[in-house]
């Protein structure tokens, strides 16, 4: 399987915590966060993982290359910001898999993906998203979905009582439409998602895993308790 993670973040709100590093490179319980990306992935069978890096991305590969992994490494390195969905795009240019899992930098979450997988191609999907149900929180939109699963609508932040939102993980078919758009840099969930709800086979994929966020302050110290005892 194949996997493109998303690691060109900045970490601009981290800055009062992280010293000047790649988002995914700030420290957590000892180690820097893509080493729990990547080690979730090699536990998963993953056999060729693209990382899709900019700022500083001479620090990550520098990483890289001093450890040992059960997986082929290739670098999707961005000279400008392309947005999320530029960074998907290009990405994908070293993909070989016809299904290709994406993951957030600065998100984890711990998905049956054995499931995902089947319930990605039993909805014949383009795109799946993996889904995290929430209660009492306003830092997220949520994602509403039908019946059947399929996403119908992408819901603004707001104090929220429970709901569903978008956690970071997405399956997309790798020739799929969606993504050729006309431009090469672009947000993926605004010019992708949002725009696409109506008339796309885009579906929702519910998990009550683990989750984590280290996006904030408050949340990068959550995340350093709970790999710490993990």
């Amino acid at each position: 399987m194949e996997a493109i993670i998303l690691a060109g973040g900045l970490g601009t709100r981290l800055r009062s915590v992280v010293s000047d590093l790649p988002k995914c490179m700030a420290p957590v319980a000892g180690q820097p966060f893509l080493y729990y990306l990547l080690k979730y992935l090699g536990t998963c069978h993953f056999t060729h993982i693209i990382l899709s890096v900019g700022y500083k991305h001479e620090i990550i590969e520098d990483y890289i290359s001093k450890n040992n992994w059960p997986f082929s490494i290739s670098y999707s390195i961005e000279n400008e910001p392309l947005g999320t969905g530029g960074a998907i795009k290009f990405a994908m240019t070293k993909a070989n898999e016809d299904q290709v899992l994406i993951m957030n930098g600065d998100t984890f979450f711990e998905v049956d993906l054995e499931a995902y997988y089947r319930f990605h191609s039993q909805k014949k999907a383009d795109i799946s998203l993996a889904l995290k149900p929430l209660s009492d929180f306003d830092r997220y939109g949520t994602v509403e979905t039908d019946k059947n699963d399929k996403i119908c609508a992408f819901l603004e932040k707001q104090p929220c009582q429970k709901g569903k939102i978008n956690g970071g993980i997405y399956l997309i078919n790798r020739n799929s439409s969606l993504l050729n758009i006309g431009k090469d840099t672009f947000s993926f969930e605004t010019d992708v998602l949002q725009k696409c709800t109506t008339n796309s086979t885009i579906y929702g994929f519910s998990s009550s895993g683990y989750f984590i966020d280290i996006g904030i302050p408050e949340d990068f110290a959550q995340a350093n308790i709970d790999f710490k005892e993990r």
